[in-house]
């Protein structure tokens, strides 16, 4: 009977031990499988988070694209807005020297049909003048120097306007 139970414990032995084999192959294999699963998903997650990176890289280098060509057109825009007025300011200066040295004078026109309280100005010069059609009054060059500085303010109004509504226009077009 010893012999008999020796045998058996043998054989459940090696029974447990096949059993504790068979289930450390188990596990192993599942792990394995599960290893590979898992490397599958993170090799996948990486590859989206990779062309998700490329395409924000892409979407960055398009919009630096984008401002640094605004940014040229701002300038060019600047530099021939500065142009017309740095023009505009030196035909005014010009016109100012002409005026200060009496070199032009500004004249105002005469209204012909006005006669209250005075003889009527003829509207036809005499055979002596030089001045064709209706009679004529020079300003005096202080004065003329004032309306020359208030219309080159309006000129310079005017340009900067230009200037703003052509920035409006190119910013409204590019969005």
């Amino acid at each position: 009977m010893k012999f008999e139970s020796v045998k058996w414990g043998g054989v459940l032995l090696i029974i447990l031990a096949l059993m504790a084999g068979s289930a450390w192959a188990a596990w192993a294999w599942q792990a394995n499988a599960y290893e590979r699963r898992l490397a599958a998903k993170e090799a996948a997650h990486q590859t989206e988070r990779t062309s998700l990176a490329n395409a924000n890289a892409a979407l960055v280098l398009a919009e630096q694209g984008k401002r640094f060509a605004l940014e040229q057109w701002l300038a060019a825009s600047d530099q021939a807005h500065y142009r017309v007025l740095a023009d505009e300011k030196t035909k005014q200066a010009r016109l100012r020297d002409r005026l200060a040295t009496a070199d032009l004078r500004l004249s105002v026109q005469l209204d012909a049909t006005n006669s209250v309280g005075c003889d009527r100005v003829q509207t036809t010069t005499s055979s002596g003048g030089v001045v064709h059609g209706a009679r004529r009054a020079q300003l005096d060059p202080a004065h003329a120097q004032r309306i020359i500085g208030i219309t080159g303010d309006g000129d310079q109004g005017l340009i900067a306007l230009k200037a703003c509504q052509a920035y409006v226009e190119e910013v409204s077009d590019t969005k």
